[in-house]
C-alpha cells in the first residue's frame, strides 16, 4: 500500500486525524473527508452490491483527483440494515504505531461525573440472560450476545486525544481506533479482536469468545486463565464462533487453516479464548471490505444461529447498538486492509459518553457471572477516561 504523503507533523495522536486505526500489521491516520458513503451493508459481500459499487465509485473519483491509492475508512453498524459511517479521506498516511507518543495528558484530577446510568440496569440485564437461557432450553438457538450501555455525563468536554493516548498506553497490543460518525459523535476504542485482515491473497481472522476477568494476584490470574481454557461452557461458545467464520470464509479461499483448539489471549483487563484463522483467497481481488461484510456479524457479537439471535437481541436489549459490536477499519483501492470488531469502545459527543460491553450467553451461563463480565469489560474504557470502578456513582 502506498500511503499519501503528508507534510511533516508531530508524531503524537495530537496531530488530530479525522480517522485513526492502529494495528500490529499496519496503522493508518486519515485527514479530511473527500466523500461520505452512508449506505447499508446488506449484500455487501458481493462486488456488485450497492455499497461496494458506491465505494468503488468514490475511490475512483479520489484517484482522478490525484490520490495514488485512495482508501475507504470508518465503521459498519451491528445491524447491517442500517447505514454505514464510511468515507474516503482527503489524504492519509501509514505509520508504525510504535512511533506514537503516548504521553499522559490527563490532569491528575479525575473527571467530574455529573450522571451515570446503565441500560439495562443489573436486575434487567440478569432477567434478560435468564430469558435467553430459557430460549436455548426450548431448542431455538445455541448462543446470543447480550449487551449493555453505560451512559456518562461529564462536567467538561472529553479530550479525545488524551483518551486515545491512554488507550494506546494501557492496551499496546490492541486495535485502537477513532472514527467519525454521522450524528457528530466520535467512536473510540481499543479492540482486542481482529475481524479480518487482507494483504494480497493472504487473509487472517482472530475471533475471540469465552472470557475471564484478570486478577491482580499473579497466582490467581494464572488460575483464572487455566480455568477459562478448561471451561466447557466457554469452549462451546468459542467453537460456535470459529466454525461460523470458517464456514463463511471457505467459499472464497483456496486454502484455509483453523487450529483445532483455542489459545489464550490477554488484555489488561481480560483473558480470552482465541483462534487465529489464516488462509489464501481464491481471487485476490476480493477486498477486505467485502470479507468484513461476509463475516459480520459473527457469533462473537451476535449469536448462533444469526437470524434467531439477532431477533432475540432486538427483543431483550432496550437500546439500538448502532456501531457498537459492528466493525471498524479501512480498505485501500487494491482491496487490502483491516477491520476490527468494535468492542471495548465508546462514543463521545462533547460531554456525553456512551460505553458498550457485551457477554456471550449460552445455556450454561449464570446471570450474575455474565453481569460481572460486562463490568470487567467496561474497565478498559473507564480507566482510559480516568474513572475508576470503585469511584463510580450508583447508576440512576
Amino acid at each position: 500500500m502506498n500511503a499519501v504523503s503528508l507534510p511533516p507533523s508531530h508524531s503524537s495522536i495530537e496531530a488530530n486525524p479525522t480517522f485513526l486505526f492502529t494495528s500490529p500489521h499496519r496503522s493508518i491516520k486519515a485527514f479530511g473527508v473527500a466523500e461520505e458513503i452512508c449506505l447499508s451493508a446488506c449484500g455487501a459481500a458481493h462486488s456488485d452490491s450497492f455499497l461496494q459499487t458506491a465505494v468503488q465509485g468514490a475511490i475512483n473519483r479520489a484517484r482522478r483527483a490525484g490520490q495514488a491509492n485512495p482508501i475507504v475508512a470508518g465503521a459498519i453498524p451491528f445491524d447491517i440494515r442500517q447505514p454505514c459511517s464510511l468515507f474516503v479521506p482527503m489524504s492519509y498516511t501509514a505509520f508504525a504505531r510504535e512511533t506514537l507518543m503516548v504521553e499522559e495528558r490527563r490532569s491528575e484530577r479525575a473527571p467530574t461525573v455529573l450522571g451515570m446510568r446503565s441500560l439495562p440496569d443489573k436486575d434487567a440485564f440478569k432477567d434478560a440472560v435468564t430469558r435467553a437461557i430459557t430460549s436455548f432450553r426450548a431448542g431455538k438457538m445455541s448462543k446470543a450476545v447480550l449487551s449493555r450501555i453505560l451512559e456518562i455525563e461529564l462536567a467538561q468536554p472529553v479530550d479525545v486525544a488524551a483518551i486515545l493516548n491512554a488507550l494506546v498506553k494501557q492496551n499496546p497490543s490492541g486495535y485502537h481506533f477513532k472514527a467519525p460518525l454521522g450524528d457528530g459523535a466520535i467512536l473510540l476504542g481499543a479492540s482486542p479482536e481482529l475481524l479480518i485482515r487482507k494483504d494480497g491473497a493472504a487473509i487472517r481472522s482472530n475471533p475471540l469468545a469465552g472470557s475471564a476477568k484478570r486478577r491482580s494476584d499473579p497466582d490467581e490470574d494464572q488460575l483464572a486463565s487455566r480455568t477459562l481454557l478448561q471451561s466447557n461452557k466457554d469452549n462451546f461458545e468459542h467453537r460456535l464462533v470459529v466454525d461460523e467464520i470458517q464456514e463463511a470464509l471457505e467459499p472464497v479461499c483456496k486454502a484455509l487453516t483453523t487450529p483445532t483448539e483455542p489459545a489464550l489471549m490477554n488484555t489488561s483487563t481480560m483473558w480470552h479464548l482465541s483462534t487465529l484463522i489464516t488462509g489464501e483467497l481464491a481471487n485476490h481481488h476480493t477486498s477486505a471490505l467485502q470479507l468484513a461484510c461476509r463475516l459480520h456479524p459473527t457469533p462473537a457479537v451476535c449469536g448462533y444461529p444469526t437470524a434467531e439471535s439477532r431477533s432475540l437481541i432486538s427483543a431483550l436489549e432496550p437500546f439500538d447498538r448502532g456501531v457498537f459490536s459492528g466493525a471498524v477499519g479501512w480498505c485501500d483501492s487494491a482491496g487490502d486492509g483491516e477491520w476490527a470488531v468494535a468492542i471495548r469502545c465508546g462514543t463521545v459527543h462533547d460531554k456525553a459518553i456512551r460505553l458498550f460491553a457485551g457477554a456471550g450467553i449460552v445455556e450454561a451461563s449464570d446471570p450474575e457471572s455474565e453481569w460481572a463480565e460486562t463490568e470487567a469489560k467496561l474497565g478498559t474504557m473507564l480507566r482510559a477516561f480516568g474513572i475508576e470502578t470503585g469511584e463510580r456513582p450508583a447508576c440512576r
